[in-house]
This record gives C-alpha cells, structure tokens and sequence, in this order.
C-alpha cells in the first residue's frame, strides 16, 4: 500500500493490496476499497462507499454522498463501484435511500468530470456518462451504453444496452436498446450503427434491428399495432426480443420516433 501521511484514512476503513492514495484524500470509516486502486489528490471517499478493483477516482470526485432526496431519514445505504471503472473529475455518486438500498456503478464504467450518479441509479457494466451528464434518481443504464456530455436525465427512466445519447439531451422517456437518441426535444434518430460494428454485430443483426425500428417507428402503427407487427413479422431473436420486452416493460413510455419519419 501506498499511503500519503497527508491522507485522511479512518483506521477501520478497508483497504485492499497496492491502492495508491494521495495527499488530502479523505476516506471515512464505513469503506471498502478493492486491491490496486488509485485515488488522486482530493477525492472525497464517504460512509457507505464500496469500490471494487483497479479502480481510479480523481481529484474533486466525492463517492457515497448522502442523497439529495429530502426523503432520506439517515438510513444505511451504499454506493458500490464496479471493478476498473473510472471516476473522473469533481463528479459525484450519492448513496442509496430506503427505496432501493443502494446506488451501482458497474465494470468498466466511465464517469466523466463533474457528471453526477443520484441516489439509488443503476447504471450496469461499459457505461460512459459525459462530462457533465446528470442523471436523478433512480435511472437505471443497461450495458454499453453512452450518455454523452450535458445531457439529462429524468428520475426513473430507463436507458436500454447499445445506446448512443447525443451530448445536451433532455431525456424523460425510456430509450429502447440499439438506438440512436437526439435533437430537442429528443427523438429516434436511427441506430446506434457505428457503436454496434465496434461490437462485432453481424451486417444480419444490423438489418434486422433497423428493419424492427422501422415497423416501430415509420409505418404509422400506435405502439400496441407495432408491437403485435413486430411479434408477427420477425422470427423470434436476441435482437428482436430485447427491443419487443424492453417496449412491453417501459413504465414512462419509449422515446418517439423523427417527425421526419412520421
């Protein structure tokens, strides 16, 4: 271990193997931090933080924050950090409430500088969230996603896998997976084509997921007519069956689709 005697380090904090902690680091007695993590100067580490392995927090970032829900009584909630996830400068993870217990960051995550995680946020493993993003509580991000640098986004939406967010969005409904989110207000802009080649989907899985959108998306059919079209239409797939559950489970409603489609 690698201690600054300028850090701030509660004796009862648990700290794993060869973490590097720097000057004015400040980590407070309920935290467990995991083996070869690097905290910089001035990252701010609170009761209730639980960060995995190979993780890097930067200076400013504050992690476990009580949550700015005025319905929060002090109860015992964590904040959990993924393994090798990255959080950047001055952004900040706030604990969970009673509702849910706790806020996630998952693996591989990247939090850019000054963005913030609200309480009780479920954001899952090879997320970016931009500079500056801002997410309230309860928001829940599927895997691989990016939400890009100013954007918003509304309490309890929900944000599918493979998603690209363009920087600055007011996001208040659910984001269904694959897809490509922009303008203001916000609409389907397409899919995610290029963040999905970069993961190896087939020139098949592509076609099929616009030709779904598509059937969604431009032939005039409310959500329920699109739904059954879709069920009809397409052999049942991974693809198709991600975008069929994840419409039919939308509490707030999917983003619509491009006046310029309608």
């Amino acid at each position: 271990m690698n201690h600054s005697p300028l850090a701030i380090i509660h004796p009862e904090a648990k700290i794993g193997k060869n973490a590097v902690i720097e000057p004015f680091v400040v980590i407070e007695k309920d935290v467990v931090i995991g083996d070869n993590c690097h905290l910089l100067p001035h990252a701010v580490i609170l009761n209730g933080a639980r960060i995995g392995d190979n993780c890097r927090i930067f200076p400013g970032a504050v992690i476990a924050g009580i949550p700015q829900d005025l319905k929060f009584a002090g109860e015992i909630t964590t904040a959990e950090i993924g393994n090798n996830t990255t959080i950047r400068e001055c952004a900040t993870v706030n604990r969970g409430t009673a509702s849910k217990g706790k806020t996630i960051v998952g693996n591989d995550c990247l939090i850019m500088a000054y963005s913030h995680v609200a309480h009780d946020c479920l954001i899952k493993n090879h997320v970016i969230v931009g500079n500056a993003a801002q997410l309230a509580g309860e928001v829940e991000i599927d895997d691989f996603a990016i939400v890009s640098g100013g954007s918003l986004i509304h309490q309890f939406v929900h944000i599918s896998k493979h998603v690209m967010i363009q920087g600055g969005s007011r996001v208040g409904k659910d984001i269904p997976p694959y897809t490509l989110i922009g303008r203001d207000p916000i609409v389907y802009c397409g899919i995610n084509i290029v963040g999905l080649r970069r993961k190896g989907f087939t020139n098949e899985q592509v076609f099929l997921i616009q030709d779904i959108y598509r059937t969604l998306y431009t032939r005039g059919l409310n959500n329920t007519e699109a739904i059954r079209a879709i069920e009809t239409e397409y052999e049942p797939s991974l693809e198709r069956d991600l975008i069929l559950n994840f419409i039919k489970s939308s509490n707030r409603g999917i983003v619509r689709g491009s006046i310029d489609e309608l």
